[in-house]
């Protein structure tokens, strides 16, 4: 089947939202913190009363020239590859999606594979997006695909990175439709699904499966304390893969908190171009170094707050905004001349706050 019968056949089920879940809008840092340029870029333009109305969760968004100048700024971070790297999915990048789907049993729901190469044994449904395909669109086609099932996503539980190129989103949600996949109804895409308890009973294609499943059931049983409420990844163009930073301190003095800021040309959340060669943590590392020097104080990143992506031919990179506290407070800890410290207003202190407990941000898994 090709990809675009397969897109069609999917689309008469569901549409894929333009954009999930309330996000903090650059509108909203621009007012609250000031000194930011007067007009934010256009694709950041929009009704930003309604978002902040129902705003339950932070992600900040910028448009794609902000970011591209924000990230030339980083200048300790060069990544080895050329600077024409230019991410094209499948070609250049890879992206995988992988669905946690868990029934009212406690039961996980499998596929038995296929490729001649795993022939019989089983995993998640999960697979590679296709260019001109969203997040959303390509995790219900390969569970369609892969189990006969309807799904509808829900929320992200963890994103994985393999070098600086190769990325998993996983997701949870629910059944909405469709039929389980039998073995009379095999094909190239799987030979059968079913839901089952006990998975570490079957033949599996890898155990790299165990984890993610481990996961997507403490977060449907919220195990372990509040968890983070459904985030799904915006529908944002990006044309580099891009690391966002919201770095928060409190001052001793005052007890207020603050975030870090780049002020080189214009006020903005520090960014920078992820290295395709390496792995997240060499890029984020070294950002932090250019940015507090090598003896950066004691910190804690927690997860991701969103993830930006859209598939549609107009880029196809991605912004990962990662979310960082320091436990010394802001007096002791050192930053490059380009950057300061801003305090935030108390409302928009106390929902970033809000997500520094455990599980309250999506995981990012860095693969080795």
């Amino acid at each position: 089947m090709s990809a675009r019968s397969r897109r069609s056949r999917i689309s008469s089920h569901y549409r894929a939202p333009r954009y999930s879940g309330p996000f903090l809008p650059y509108e909203f840092l621009r007012r609250r913190l000031g000194r930011v340029p007067t007009t934010p870029p256009n694709d950041c333009r929009g009704s930003t009363r309604r978002q902040l109305r129902s705003i339950t969760q932070v992600g900040i968004y910028s448009g794609r020239d902000e970011l591209l100048r924000a990230s030339r700024e980083a200048n300790g971070i060069k990544p080895a590859a050329s600077s024409s790297y230019v991410p094209v999915c499948q070609k250049t990048v890879t992206y995988i999606v992988a669905a946690i789907l868990i029934n009212e049993r406690d039961e996980v729901l499998m596929m038995q594979e296929a490729k001649p190469t795993c022939m019989g044994k089983w995993y998640l449904p999960a697979g590679r997006v296709e260019p001109n395909e969203n997040l959303i669109d390509a995790m219900k086609r390969e569970v369609l695909e892969e189990t006969g099932l309807l799904m509808e996503p829900k929320s992200l539980i963890m994103v994985q990175c393999a070098s600086g190129s190769w990325f998993r989103f996983v997701m949870t949600g629910n059944i909405v439709g469709g039929s389980l996949k039998t073995p009379d109804q095999s094909n190239e895409e799987s030979l059968q699904a079913c839901w089952v308890r006990e998975v570490t009973s079957l033949q599996l294609r890898s155990g790299d499966i165990l984890t993610l499943i481990q996961k997507g059931r403490e977060f449907v049983k919220k195990v372990n304390g509040p968890w983070h409420s459904h985030i799904l990844p915006v529908e944002k163009p990006r044309n580099k893969l891009y690391l966002r930073l919201i770095v928060c301190i409190k001052k001793k003095a005052t007890n207020r908190l603050h975030v870090l800021m780049s002020e080189k040309t214009s006020l903005h959340l520090p960014v920078c171009e992820i290295n395709p060669s390496k792995n997240v943590h060499s890029t984020l590392h070294r950002f932090m170094v250019e940015i507090f020097g090598e003896g950066i104080p004691q910190h804690k990143p927690h997860g991701l707050l969103s993830v930006e992506f859209s598939g549609t031919g107009e880029g196809d990179g991605l912004c990962l905004t990662l979310l960082i506290s320091f436990k010394p407070p802001l007096e002791e800890v050192s930053i490059s001349g380009k950057y300061i410290w801003h305090e935030l207003p108390q409302a928009l202190a106390d929902t970033i706050a809000a997500r520094l407990p455990r599980n309250m941000t999506i995981s990012m898994n860095v693969i080795r």
